[in-house]
């Protein structure tokens, strides 16, 4: 017997998050494979609105690009990969035209995961791997139980590099953002212990 493994595509997870039983759920997509994910907790919301509040007020001044969250992106082409960062940035003359009412058919610049308890250390890298390979530029991996963030990038196109910015650190823009700074006790600042 020949089992066939289903391959999903955008379009079926768009009808999926058409449906009201799904309504607390969040899916995503990689290279066909279904990846769900149940509402994140309060820690986890607190740290992406403050992230998502600087990223805007930035951008508000800077006007450069569109600051989103939890919106659905995907690699321009490609119908079986779909991820949904935490927070995005994605700059101007990246953005398709005219502003797609669904899923956006480019990956953003910078795309920021706030990790809860139920992700594991090892697979967040490989999504942050997804993220680059597939035109994202800079990845933040945002670690409520470690006070500090990842910083995911490309070596030669093809290399993951990991740098951890502890609570004492800064965040930087990089040529995304550029002149964009955000010292990581801030983003933690909203937590009370």
């Amino acid at each position: 017997m020949i089992i066939e493994k289903q391959l999903y595509t955008i379009d079926d997870v768009w009808e999926m998050t058409q449906d009201p039983d799904n309504e607390h759920i969040f899916i995503e997509l990689i290279d066909g494979e279904l990846i769900t994910m149940t509402r994140p907790g309060n820690t986890h919301g607190l740290l992406a609105t403050e992230i998502a509040v600087y990223l805007r007020l930035f951008n508000m001044t800077h006007n450069i690009g569109q600051v989103t969250v939890e919106s659905g992106y995907h690699p321009p082409g490609y119908r079986y990969t779909l991820l949904g960062p935490d927070i995005a940035f994605t700059r101007y003359d990246r953005m398709p035209e005219p502003q797609p009412d669904k899923f956006v058919p480019a990956m953003p610049d910078l795309a920021v995961e706030v990790l809860s308890p139920s992700d594991t250390l090892a697979e967040a890298p490989r999504k942050a791997e997804v993220y680059l390979l597939n035109g994202t530029a800079l990845v933040w991996l945002v670690q409520p139980e470690h006070r500090g963030v990842e910083i995911c990038r490309l070596i030669n196109g093809t290399q993951l590099q990991i740098e951890f910015v502890s609570h004492d650190g800064s965040l930087s823009g990089e040529n995304i953002l550029p002149g964009f700074e955000l010292e990581v006790k801030k983003i933690f600042a909203v937590i009370r212990d």
